[in-house]
Formats: structure tokens, C-alpha cells, sequence
């Protein structure tokens, strides 16, 4: 890890935690040398960074500091290349686009050096020849969850049993080749998994629903 990458990971670091942090606890994160941490910091307080602390005593980082919102690391942005590509071959038109653009967004706003690693990154994801288009429901479903508007849907399950349906679309996972919408089910009075593709028809009702932390998408990955 470069040098400035791993400054700005320090700060990073700091700033999440909010509390008095010791040099060996910083080094265990970063994976580095307690001495290097030393150095580390007494450059960070040098270059006028707020930060409180000395050897052997820890180090707190003072009031709202920030650093350059776009200092990503190469690796961030290796990794920000592969999960853009990826979100436009797996998602709906509409979210591939706006990865499209989000892209074009953080480019612009890089320097050339970070721009060409963020534009080059050797990662790439491809949809198989086996592997269907995504479900053009998609877009209509993230719609609806981020308006917390409940769906109607007709549902042809795996052992062909038809059903109504009214849930509460809480979010949307991807499963090789399959899309799944998690819901809270009203018929069910629980939590249920539809897969996209065999939702036959899909209506969104004006009646909105409110989100609580035992009918929530955080619940539903908790009890998983």
C-alpha cells in the first residue's frame, strides 16, 4: 500500500471510530508495524491534521476533519470499476445506466493517474450464454421499495402452485442466474422470497407501508 493510501485509511479509521485509538490497535487494522504507525501519525500531525496523542498514550482525532472526497485508493477504485461493470450486466437498464453515469461522475472528478486505474482496471464481470436477460420488473420493484409502496403480485412457485399476494417489498438479491425479491407477505404474516422471473404479473398499490426492526430486510439477513 502506497504511502498516501494508507494515511488517508489512518484518518479513515480514526474518524470511525470516534474514540482514543492505540498505535498497535491501528497497526493490527492496517496490517503494518506499530513503528510505522509512529511515523504515520507524527507526519499526520505535522501536515496540521486535528489529531490528539502521543506514543504509548493513543491517538483521537478532533471535530468534523476530511479528507479529499475523492482520495480513493487504487484498490477502491479497482473494486468501484468491478462492482459498476457487474451492476451493468446484472441489473435492469435504468441501473445499469446510472452505474454508467455514477462511473463517468467519480472519473471526472479524479486525477489522471487514478482516472486511468479506474478506467483500466483489469476486472471484468460477463453474463453467460445460459444466463437469462435480467427480469424487466426490476426497475418497477426498486421503485417500490424505495417508495415503501406495497405490491400486488400474482406468483407461480417452483412446484406450480399459483397465488395472490400482497407484500411489502423490503430488497432485491441476485443468486446466479436468479433474482429474488424479499417481502413480508400479509397473507403469510412472515417474511418471503419470490423469484423475479416467475412473478407473472406485478401491481403497485398507492397504500405505503412502514419499515420496523422486526419487518425489516435487516431482520429477514438476522434470522438467515
Amino acid at each position: 500500500m502506497r504511502p498516501a493510501d494508507r494515511l488517508f485509511r489512518i484518518i479513515q479509521l480514526l474518524r470511525a471510530s470516534g474514540r482514543v485509538m492505540t498505535a498497535r490497535e491501528i497497526a493490527e487494522k492496517m496490517e503494518v508495524a506499530q513503528r510505522t504507525i509512529y511515523r504515520d501519525m507524527e507526519h499526520l500531525i505535522a501536515s496540521g491534521a486535528p489529531i490528539d496523542g502521543e506514543r504509548g498514550v493513543g491517538y483521537l482525532l478532533r471535530g468534523a476533519f476530511d479528507a479529499p472526497p475523492l482520495a480513493f485508493t487504487f484498490e477502491q477504485l479497482e473494486a468501484l470499476a468491478f462492482g459498476a461493470r457487474a451492476v451493468q450486466m446484472l441489473g435492469d437498464g435504468r441501473l445499469a445506466q446510472a452505474a454508467r453515469e455514477a462511473m463517468e461522475k467519480i472519473a471526472h472528478g479524479l486525477p489522471p493517474e487514478h482516472r486511468q486505474r479506474l478506467t483500466a482496471a483489469p476486472l471484468r464481470a460477463f453474463r453467460s450464454s445460459l444466463q437469462p436477460e435480467p427480469p424487466a420488473l426490476l426497475g418497477e420493484i426498486r421503485l417500490a421499495i424505495a417508495g415503501r409502496r406495497k405490491l400486488r403480485l400474482a406468483y407461480d412457485s417452483l412446484k406450480d402452485e399459483h397465488s395472490e399476494r400482497t407484500i411489502w417489498p423490503l430488497g432485491l438479491s441476485v443468486f446466479g442466474h436468479f433474482w429474488l425479491l424479499t417481502g413480508w407477505c400479509e397473507l403469510r404474516s412472515d417474511f418471503r422470497d419470490f423469484r423475479v422471473d416467475r412473478i407473472s404479473t406485478l401491481r403497485v398499490q398507492r397504500e405505503r407501508y412502514e419499515v420496523t426492526p422486526e419487518r425489516s430486510f435487516e431482520a429477514y439477513i438476522a434470522r438467515m
